[in-house]
């Protein structure tokens, strides 16, 4: 038996403690997402709470936990007769992990017994076993984006569905949510963050002391996990009671009206979208008063509520950091100020965005360069980029097999539509019917068929073959050099590679950035999940000096090898962004020739009314596709289409 480290014996990370807590007084609260640098006991902390829940009644022998007091009219191993005996068991603790399949996650329909034996038989998944407990998704950013939604869903509804070939079945699925990651290796899409209840930021204490008591504590669990732990168990039966009490006490917790009005005009003071923040808001209220062993809500409980349930909320965009520097991502003086107005009652003028509301980006072309900013090539500061826009698809001609999911190149495997059928080489997992029926059909009179029945043998069997989409490892090597490096033509440059990590970003992509300038070629982001550090890295790059083409070229090489070891089933695309000049090195065109057997393009930077077609040559040399900076945006591919058209 796995002993698990006492939640009463972590040392800070009282947000984090307090959120799981109030989750688990009212589950209905919707969950948590804790962000934090890694070696911060993210997981420690989530997986100690079980231990603190109360024992679950269940049916006896029902796979799906349910609750004799009120089973599940829809449960495959019911109809449960009522007034049974109840068995009980301790919460269940589940984890997700992240390489998880569909069917692992909802369950399964085996249709290989369904339809040689005619037995509808359904094999529950995650899902169904986080029933009435705690499911745990560590790296939860990781997850592919189908399986998120698949959860999200469930845990808002409170029921999973699994639809197979026309059949379908449905059981309950409530249980608390809670996900774990880490902000380096990329961030959750911001619809995503949304549907998390709460959110908080789990940091390293800096204070040397409690640094010490943490490392003191857990060389002690180490050494004796059973002796530690029973140090512990007061504190852990004391935090188990008040759970229970704060549960039985939540229906009766009233939420006045005047904290109401507080809840929804702090919504409407950060500009949330929708109303899940401020349903999110009055249930955090409503279990913190529980908690606290109070029945009714105060100012105060409202204001502990947004500190974590509105940070995440306030992200716009995507290269946007949830959370501010200490955590927190809200405006202490804001939130008094709304929660000030909510006290006095309601007015008739409108909001006041106060001094410097409009401000931000500032305005102007974005392609103009700021004032008193020279050109010069080296020793300057780093230029900005202009404003993202939407890009072309830049994507593998090939189709993969089986990589990660995700919105970029073709692939075929488990998800997507369905474009043929071949036999299973194991167990069946997609059927083909209309496949099956007829891989049958020419067999029936050999058979001996009389009636109406089909009959079908396991060699008629057939699994669909599908096509979807695949995350790709987009590597930027970007020419950050003098012939680059004219303040306002090196702002558009970097605008474009923006715009393309923003696609990666919405493609699910593994991004990575190699710039060359001087004399050699410097990895200023290895691969990652985090286009944000992209972003950064971009921002922050300096051009100037000679063009050591080949290096760049010879340095996305050896990082596209290594990563080839690491992720073999991710395709990588390499995306030059370069005028084509060379004045370092030897000859790009030979590393190049080394580099053709992997997808890529290149952005043809070269400007001015005598082009050399640099760029193109080398285009050529990788086989890969040349494209003009220009071209890039897809609304210039519009253009073309339209005005091809209007020829014809």
């Amino acid at each position: 038996m796995t002993i698990r480290y006492p939640f009463s014996a972590v040392v800070g990370h009282d947000d984090l403690k307090l959120a799981l807590l109030l989750n688990a007084v009212s589950p209905a609260v919707g969950g948590v997402l804790v962000r934090g640098e890694k070696g911060t006991a993210k997981s420690t902390v989530v997986r100690s709470l079980a231990a603190l829940l109360p024992r679950v009644p269940v049916v006896a022998g029902c796979r799906f936990s349910c609750d004799p007091a009120a089973p599940d009219p829809s449960c495959p191993d019911g109809p449960h007769e009522s007034g049974l005996s109840p068995q009980t068991r301790p919460a269940r603790l589940v984890e997700l992990p992240v390489g998880a399949s569909e069917d692992r996650v909802a369950g399964s329909l085996d249709l290989e017994r369904a339809l040689t034996e005619g037995v509808k038989a359904f094999e529950p998944g995650l899902l169904a076993a986080a029933h009435r407990g705690v499911l745990y998704v560590d790296e939860v950013n990781l997850l592919h984006d189908h399986l998120v939604d698949l959860l999200l869903d469930a845990a808002a509804m409170g029921v999973a569905h699994v639809e197979r070939e026309g059949v379908s079945v449905r059981h309950a699925a409530r249980f608390l949510l809670v996900g774990t990651m880490n902000p380096e290796e990329g961030e959750l899409r911001p619809q995503l963050l949304d549907r998390f209840g709460l959110a908080v930021e789990v940091r390293a204490s800096r204070d040397p002391a409690e640094r010490a008591e943490v490392v003191r504590r857990r060389l002690a669990f180490d050494a004796d996990p059973a002796g530690f732990t029973a140090a512990y168990a007061g504190g852990e039966r004391d935090l188990a009671r008040r759970i229970a009490a704060a549960r039985e006490r939540l229906p009766g917790v009233a939420l006045p009206d005047a904290a109401l009005r507080g809840i929804t005009a702090v919504c409407a003071a950060f500009d949330v979208e929708g109303m899940r923040a401020d349903l999110v808001m009055a249930r955090t209220a409503v279990a913190l008063a529980a908690w606290e062993g109070r029945d009714e809500v105060t100012s105060g409980d409202v204001r502990t509520a947004a500190r974590l349930a509105l940070p995440h909320r306030r992200r716009r965009d995507p290269f946007d950091d949830p959370l501010d520097d200490r955590g927190h991502g809200l405006d202490e003086e804001r939130l008094e100020q709304a929660l000030s107005e909510a006290d006095d009652g309601p007015h008739d003028d409108g909001p006041d965005d106060g001094p410097g509301g409009g401000g931000g980006s500032g305005g102007g072309d974005p392609t103009d360069a700021p004032p008193g900013e020279g050109g010069g090539t080296g020793g300057q500061a780093p230029a900005s980029p202009t404003a993202p826009y939407r890009t072309r698809l830049l994507a593998p001609e090939a189709v993969g097999r089986g990589g990660p999911a995700g919105r970029r190149g073709r692939t075929t495997g488990e998800s997507g539509r369905t474009v043929g059928a071949r036999p299973p080489a194991g167990r069946l997992r997609r059927l083909n019917l209309p496949a099956t029926l007829a891989a049958a059909a020419p067999h029936q009179r050999g058979r001996g068929r009389s009636g109406s029945g089909l009959v079908l043998r396991r060699e008629d069997l057939r699994e669909a073959v599908r096509e979807g989409r695949e995350s790709n490892l987009v590597l930027f090597c970007v020419d950050a050099s003098g012939s680059m490096a004219a303040r306002a033509r090196m702002r558009a440059v970097k605008g474009a590679v923006l715009s393309l990590l923003l696609d990666a970003y919405q493609r699910r992509d593994k991004v990575g950035l190699v710039t060359f300038r001087g004399e050699e070629a410097t990895v200023a982001l290895p691969p990652t999940s985090s286009v944000e550090l992209a972003s950064d890295r971009l921002a922050r790059l300096a051009t100037g000096g000679r063009t050591p083409l080949a290096a760049g070229l010879r340095r996305a090489e050896r990082v596209l090898a290594a990563e080839r070891l690491r992720d073999p089933r991710r395709r990588p695309l390499l995306v030059v962004v370069t005028d084509g000049r060379h004045t370092a090195g030897p000859d790009p065109v030979v590393t190049a020739r080394r580099l053709a057997g992997v997808a890529s393009v290149v952005v043809d930077c070269e400007h001015g009314p005598v082009r050399l077609g640099l760029a193109g040559r080398l285009a050529a040399a990788l086989g890969g596709t040349p494209i003009r900076l220009e071209e890039l945006a897809a609304d210039h591919l519009a253009a073309v289409v339209r005005d091809v058209r209007r020829v014809a």
